[in-house]
């Protein structure tokens, strides 16, 4: 990729960036980092590719219309899930298939919006969590969409200076929804 916009694959080796959309139960929240193939950003992240736990299986994205019809997006990405799955649950059925399809139709929005290209050079790694109380399987597809295309584009473009700077000024009034003390 050589847009200057974007800068070359090298540039984007490391970049991270994260997106949430949706509303709970049915959003989803989406961790990005890109690797250049070949360098030790992607090495180490294959690592977790080729060491699954049990409830944590990373799998190369793949969308189609039947298991024997599968195609890998591209640019390869490789999606783990961050909330435990149980085999044979429904969880897990829309982990990997509402949150699978929805992961790759991001990525390929990002290609079509020029911040990545169809090539083997980059490799996406998505995080994902999915509540287990997910009502709705086309709510939660379009929320991944949505929350990876957004995770793409700040890895890719970086965060907004100002978002970041306001951040830093607000630290002592911060608050997480995981957080109950003063």
């Amino acid at each position: 990729m050589s847009d200057a916009a974007t800068g070359p694959p090298d540039s984007l080796d490391g970049a991270i960036g994260e997106g949430w959309s949706g509303s709970d139960p049915d959003g989803a929240h989406i961790n990005v980092i890109l690797g250049r193939r070949g360098s030790p950003t992607a090495a180490a992240l294959m690592t977790a590719f080729t060491s699954p736990t049990p409830g944590h299986s990373p799998i190369l994205v793949c969308v189609g219309e039947a298991k024997d019809a599968y195609e890998p997006i591209w640019p390869p990405t490789v999606m783990m899930n961050k909330a435990t799955t149980r085999p044979g649950s429904r969880h897990e059925a829309l982990t990997f298939g509402a949150a699978q399809l929805g992961i790759g139709q991001g990525v390929l929005d990002a290609v079509a919006e020029g911040l990545l290209e169809p090539t083997g050079e980059t490799i996406v790694f998505v995080a994902i969590w999915v509540d287990e109380r997910v009502d709705d399987e086309t709510a939660l597809r379009k929320a991944t969409r949505t929350a990876t295309a957004k995770a793409v584009a700040t890895a890719v473009r970086g965060r907004d200076p100002a978002a970041a700077r306001a951040l830093v000024e607000r630290r002592d009034q911060l608050r997480s929804p995981f957080y109950s003390g003063e």
